[in-house]
Order: structure tokens, then sequence, then C-alpha cells
């Protein structure tokens, strides 16, 4: 199945100023870490072209860049998908996400003013897609809520390294069916996390944060089986 890219003709000015496949890749990154392209969608070479009004030689471009990214793979004669990913890949990805995540958390706590704003924006994204009870939004505000987290490092390159970590994160979605038993519980600890971040308690927040992970990463290996 194809993705949907109807949504792509609204990116189009993101394009203005640079129409290179680094913003191409970029735009399609995000469609896939908000759950919009999903594992194991094909990524129409026309489709997408047309709807971002790129060159076929930019977007192929595009795909290289995400199939290093581990984002999407080619297979000969079919084309280009969003990749499904494996237990042995949710595995290596939490390893990575807990010395990433918990890294920024105590990289953060050397630096003299933190500003949670972005944290409690997510936690509050969350909170309301909860209440409508939009569950994948939930999980789309989960994956905001530890970017902003990783940001608080202040560092570029750590930003830049969770953003394709949680783009291959949430690859992973797929494998639970968009409910509240799922989810909910991520609200949970998303708020006790907060809450310890604005006392300055970076320790018990990163502490908070690592049972997280390892409870993530345990639920979501339990559904690959």
């Amino acid at each position: 199945m194809s993705v949907d890219a109807s949504g792509l003709e609204s990116e189009r000015h993101l394009l203005e100023r640079s129409g290179t496949a680094e913003r191409v890749a970029a735009i399609l990154r995000q469609y896939i870490t908000d759950g919009v392209f999903a594992p194991g969608e094909r990524l129409s070479e026309p489709v997408i072209s047309s709807a971002l009004g790129v060159s076929r030689n930019t977007l192929r471009e595009s795909f290289q860049l995400l199939a290093h990214e581990r984002l999407a793979v080619h297979e000969l004669n079919r084309g280009v998908f969003v990749r499904r990913l494996t237990a042995d890949d949710i595995a290596d990805l939490y390893v990575v996400r807990r010395a990433t995540e918990c890294g920024a958390l105590r990289r953060a706590a050397e630096l003299s003013t933190v500003d949670l704003s972005a944290v409690e924006r997510a936690l509050r994204e969350g909170r309301a897609a909860a209440a409508a009870g939009d569950w994948p939004s939930v999980g789309t505000a989960s994956i905001h809520f530890h970017q902003a987290l990783a940001d608080l490092a202040g560092s570029e390159r750590l930003s830049a390294t969770m953003r394709q970590v949680l783009a291959e994160t949430r690859l992973f979605f797929v494998l639970n069916e968009n409910t509240r038993a799922f989810y909910e519980p991520f609200l949970d600890c998303h708020e006790k996390i907060l809450r310890h971040l604005r006392r300055g308690s970076f320790a018990i927040a990163e502490s908070a944060l690592d049972r997280y992970l390892r409870d993530a990463e345990a639920r979501l290996l339990e559904l690959c089986t």
C-alpha cells in the first residue's frame, strides 16, 4: 500500500528557499515520526514528487538519506518503503535512547538555567489528546515529550541524534492497537518526570526516565512475540 501524500502539498513553502534533498528528507522524516507514513507503506515517487513539487532525482536523494537513517528500505523492482523493525531493532534502539535521553538530563543538570516550556507543552498536548480519546495523537505527543527532554541538553548534535532515534521509535508504534491501555501509562510517567524536573531533582528525574524506557522496551518486545 502506498502512503497518502495529500498533506504534503501544504509543506511546499518549506522548500521555497531550500529545495534540497536534505529538506525533503526532513519533511518525510517528520511524516514518519508523526505516524502519517506507517511501516510497510510504499513511498511513491510520482505521488510525493508531485505533491512537493520537486524532481524525482531530488526525491531519490532524499530516499537515500532516509535509508541511511534506517527509516526506509529499497526493495528491488518494488520501490521504497517505510521500514518495518524487528525485536533486535527495538532492543538496540532502546540502548541508544537510554544513553541519549538520560545523558541529556545529566547535561541539563550542569546548566545554570533550563527552559522546561517545550516539555510542559508536550505533556499538555498528550493530556488534551487523551481527553479526546485520540490515542495515536497521544503517541505523537510522547515523541514530542522525549525530543523536548533531549533538547534540554542544549546540544544540536544530541538533538539531531534524538530526532533520528525517535523517528525510528515511531515505527514501533504500529505494533500496538492505539489503545488507552497502551498509551495512558506514558502520560503518568511523563507527569512524574516533569514534576522532578520542576523541582530541580535531575538525578531522580533521570532514574524515573530510565525505568520508563526499560518498561516501554519490555512492553514493545512483548508485542513482538
